[in-house]
């Protein structure tokens, strides 16, 4: 294996980032399933998505992008960069209140407060979309959803790894899934093995 990631030309810390969020111990009702990583964004990138389950249906989805650029990044304000995208159905009256934007962001906020998880640089903005159907759709009635766009640079070194953020982002999905925190006590588990992608 670390033939194979010196061949393809990874660096270490790269690699080590990876598997720490492969191998974070996420909230028991997200499942992960790797993707095809951006290509354009940074020399190196890894990206997964999460579906929240409850009761057998599925009530939220998102993603998680790691990108890397050994040189740096001004911007960034660092080496490493986390992208995360999260997505749920909400009640349609709740979409409406003004407020929603800023508790949603504050999701992400707290529940990477909570995993200690230490960042810089953070970025985003939150979205709800309200849909009314007419007409022949008048049936369906109306729905509404809750977008959370946000990425900000992980400060992590010896002994730190990525895993912290990664739980962090499946604190989040759950959040806007409506689902509640796990009670005090209750342990995650690891995640099911999975066939994937090598990251690029």
């Amino acid at each position: 294996m670390a033939a194979r990631n010196e061949l393809d030309g990874q660096p270490s810390e790269f690699i080590e980032a990876v598997a720490a969020l492969r191998d974070a111990e996420l909230r028991p009702e997200v499942v992960c399933e790797e993707l095809a990583a951006p290509r354009r964004i940074a020399p190196y990138s890894y990206a997964q998505s999460g579906d929240v389950t409850a009761d057998g249906d599925e009530v939220g989805t998102g993603r998680l992008v790691l990108l890397h650029d050994p040189a740096g990044n001004d911007a960034w304000q660092g080496t490493f960069r986390l992208v995360t995208f999260a997505r749920a159905e909400v009640d349609a009256e709740m979409a409406s209140d003004p407020v929603l934007p800023e508790v949603g962001w504050s999701w992400l906020v707290e529940a990477l407060f909570s995993q200690g998880a230490s960042y810089v640089a953070p970025s985003g903005s939150v979205t709800t979309v309200r849909t009314e159907g007419f007409g022949g759709m008048e049936e369906d009635g109306s729905s509404a959803q809750l977008e959370i766009r946000a990425s900000w640079t992980p400060l992590f070194g010896t002994g730190d790894t990525l895993a912290s953020h990664a739980v962090a982002w499946s604190e989040l999905l759950c959040t806007v899934a409506g689902l509640p925190p796990l009670a005090p006590g209750v342990l995650t588990l690891p995640r099911r093995g999975r066939e994937g992608r090598p990251p690029r």
